[in-house]
């Protein structure tokens, strides 16, 4: 990954872990809790493709096994979240850019449901049986329900801000060649000189001078006559 996504996606997944840890967790609502991480991965997986959003995913997922309050097992939520990714990656719109948001709201709606059931199904191999306690049918539909009304509020600003970054560079050079065009256009409005101006000039003095000489000659013929 290029250093200004690094930066980026690590800056991203910070403020979405703090915001996640202090607000959402401590909302109390009924089911399960509004996954800002995964619609941060989301967000960063439709623009940098699969293999990026498998390496923000795991990422993400990783500090978010790590950060207390955890209380399951180390590397769960990133191997669950690195698999969202790739696959949220392979839905990334060939020219980068979304026709409609029909797509990435079945993207989250799909990413809520597979993360729900990734995080059970793996939960159930290690031994933690908290899904069964709760119900695994009301934690699907609550985790697809907040989600989905998150998303309208983070995905296209989290799209906006890594199109943004991908295209600086192009925007400096866009620019540089800019700023040096307008100040060739300054040097030569502000002096009136140009290359192909000057060649004509002196051919026409040339021309000139030729011009009144052989006059000059005529005359002196003339005159000689």
């Amino acid at each position: 990954m290029r250093v200004n996504r690094i930066l980026l996606s690590s800056a991203l997944i910070v403020v979405a872990l703090v915001v996640q840890v202090s607000v959402l967790a401590r909302l109390h609502l009924p089911g399960a809790v509004p996954d800002l991480m995964l619609l941060t991965v989301l967000g960063l997986a439709l623009v940098y493709g699969h293999v990026g959003g498998a390496l923000v995913g795991f990422g993400a997922g990783l500090l978010a096994d790590l950060a207390p309050p955890a209380d399951h097992a180390a590397g769960r939520y990133a191997l669950v979240l690195c698999v969202i990714g790739y696959l949220a990656g392979l839905a990334k719109p060939e020219n980068g850019r979304l026709k409609s948001a029909t797509g990435p709201m079945v993207v989250v709606v799909a990413a809520a449901i597979g993360t729900t059931l990734l995080y059970a199904g793996v939960g159930a191999l290690v031994g933690d049986t908290a899904a069964r306690h709760v119900g695994l049918p009301s934690l699907l539909f609550t985790a697809a329900l907040y989600d989905l009304l998150l998303a309208p509020f983070v995905v296209p600003g989290i799209m906006a801000l890594a199109r943004r970054a991908d295209n600086d560079p192009l925007a400096e050079a866009g620019s540089a060649a800019k700023s040096a065009d307008i100040s060739s256009g300054w040097l030569s409005s502000g002096t009136g000189l140009k290359i192909g101006g000057q060649r004509g000039g002196l051919g026409s003095l040339k021309t000139k001078a030729r011009t009144r000489t052989a006059r000059v000659g005529r005359i002196k013929g003339v005159k000689r006559l």
